[in-house]
């Protein structure tokens, strides 16, 4: 299971993103030249966010982005969706044809570790790796993990 660097270069322009909202649109020549991201990659990762709700586009003279709700209403596990990142354990695509037309005999181990993921980055929203930031600037801990998966993650 890995995450690519589409899932992670995305979830990581949204921070940028949701850390100057509320001040106007936010470029992407901006988020590029702070994140170190290629400003065509950018570009198409915030087409999809845009297409999936999660982004909204200013035109002209001061335009950008901008969030379309509240950073604490959007989860990781959206953007990482949005932008066409498969959560995907399996070697068969959640399929259940991985062995000869069935599934493996460890397919369902696969697809809980799936379930799992999901979960997870479902809980965290990008309201929480903000005031993660925040914390870290300022010295104080990191991402607080919600209750119900803190004791089972593995980091």
């Amino acid at each position: 299971m890995r995450l690519t660097t589409k899932g992670r270069f995305a979830v990581t322009a949204m921070v940028d993103l949701a850390m100057r909202g509320g001040r106007g649109p936010v470029t992407l020549a901006g988020i590029s030249e702070r994140q170190g991201i290629s400003l065509s990659y950018l570009e198409q990762l915030f087409g999809k966010l845009r297409r999936n709700g999660i982004v909204d586009s200013v035109r002209g003279p001061g335009g950008g982005y901008c969030l379309s709700r509240p950073s604490a209403k959007i989860s990781i596990a959206e953007i990482v969706v949005a932008v066409d990142e498969p959560l995907d354990a399996t070697n068969c695509g959640e399929r259940g044809n991985c062995h000869e037309g069935k599934p493996c005999v460890t397919h369902d181990l696969w697809m809980g570790l799936n379930e799992k993921i999901y979960a997870y980055l479902a809980e965290v929203s990008l309201q929480q790796l903000v005031d993660s930031q925040a914390n870290t600037k300022s010295g104080l801990s990191t991402v607080t993990l919600p209750k119900s998966t803190a004791k089972h993650a593995v980091m």
